[in-house]
């Protein structure tokens, strides 16, 4: 049997369909956008157009049966990569406003440390460059071979900040170095200081606009970035560090507040790079499966869990759930009970979209997927 003709609601979320064909029986999943849909107001107004709307409406269900939650998947996504472009445009200009003004400062002053706060403020700009690819790669809807969609682009971008920002501690510690081994003179020490100020208000701007768009929309490599530019903030105000001790007659003090900053670089970097790799490695947050296990055992039916899995694609959550449930019930039951698991995951765990819900049952013993065990070790 492979059809299930199933309805379900909640005070929020309203969703009815024909039906379905499932690959198990009672394996469900369903995408979710932002659980908008208007399913029977569409056939209120079909019925009220007449035998050939009607006829129209039918033709189109069968075709495409599920189009309404695509569009409200899509719409979703489109929300989400917008906010995350205003923010990376925003940052841009905020940023590459600090460097030209830093720049500046270090052409007339020849201060070595804020030359690496200016090359690692350039960097920090550049980073929206493969985050903005990423979000409008990310709003493509998915496809036969891109099955999951294109949010993958988000980790890519990943990848690319990380190596953004090892190029700049590399460029900043050797800049640092040459400065130590051969000594020049800063001047225009209050206006390095003026550009120290400057590169901490507006890193520190852009940090906290980034963190809060990042953990808004789920993204963790524009959390990451966020991060990234709030170290670069205290960094620029080591600058001003550098500028006391040259003013005070320690000629040394410039470059090596320049080496401090390739260090406080270094620890960002180790930080984003871990960040990146987990999401790589589709790891999550213990507490979201947690809740999600809570959530399952609390449904009516359900008499245990057994395996739930998540994975992030781009900024939205995938989960994969077993449970066990009568094994008295019929297929359309299990369905129901299955379908019940999926609509409370979604409003349980944040950023979820979809879950996919397969059902066991209670046994004497014997394994019901003793058929697959031999394809365990494969």
């Amino acid at each position: 049997m492979s059809e299930h003709p199933h309805t379900h609601e909640s005070p929020d979320h309203h969703h009815g369909h024909g039906a379905h064909h499932h690959p198990h029986p009672t394996a469900v999943r369903h995408d979710h956008g932002d659980h908008r849909h208007d399913h029977d107001r569409n056939h209120d107004h079909v019925h009220g157009e007449g035998r050939w709307a009607s006829f129209r409406h039918q033709l189109a269900h069968v075709v495409t049966p599920h189009s309404h939650e695509a569009m409200d998947k899509v719409d979703s996504a489109m929300e989400t990569s917008r906010e995350g472009m205003r923010t990376l445009w925003l940052s841009l200009g905020i940023l590459g406003l600090t460097t030209v003004i830093q720049a500046m400062i270090v052409a007339i002053s020849g201060s070595v440390a804020l030359l690496g706060d200016t090359i690692h403020n350039a960097a920090d700009a550049l980073t929206a460059v493969p985050l903005g690819i990423a979000f409008v790669v990310g709003r493509r809807a998915a496809n036969r071979r891109y099955t999951y969609g294109y949010g993958r682009a988000e980790d890519l971008a990943g990848i690319a900040i990380v190596l953004t920002i090892a190029a700049s501690s590399a460029l900043a510690a050797y800049e640092a170095i040459d400065r130590l081994l051969h000594p020049r003179d800063v001047t225009h020490l209050w206006a390095v200081a003026l550009a120290a100020l400057v590169g901490f208000i507006g890193n520190e701007w852009v940090a906290g606009y980034r963190i809060r768009t990042g953990r808004k929309i789920g993204s963790a490599a524009l959390v990451a970035d966020g991060l990234h530019a709030r170290t670069d903030g205290f960094t620029s105000l080591a600058v001003l560090l550098g500028a006391g001790g040259v003013a005070l007659g320690w000629r040394w003090a410039d470059p090596a507040v320049g080496l401090l900053i390739t260090v406080a670089i270094l620890m960002v970097l180790k930080g984003a790079a871990r960040e990146v790799y987990r999401r790589l490695m589709d790891s999550v947050d213990p507490h979201l499966v947690d809740t999600a296990e809570t959530t399952l055992r609390d449904i009516n039916g359900v008499l245990g869990t057994g395996q739930v899995r998540m994975r992030w694609i781009g900024h939205a959550l995938r989960a994969e759930a077993d449970i066990v449930v009568d094994p008295h019930l019929t297929v359309v039951q299990a369905h129901e009970v299955a379908v019940a698991a999926e609509h409370a995951l979604i409003h349980a765990v944040p950023r979820l979209t979809a879950a996919t819900v397969h059902t066991d049952h209670l046994t004497d013993g014997t394994d019901p997927h003793a058929a697959l065990s031999h394809h365990a070790g494969r």
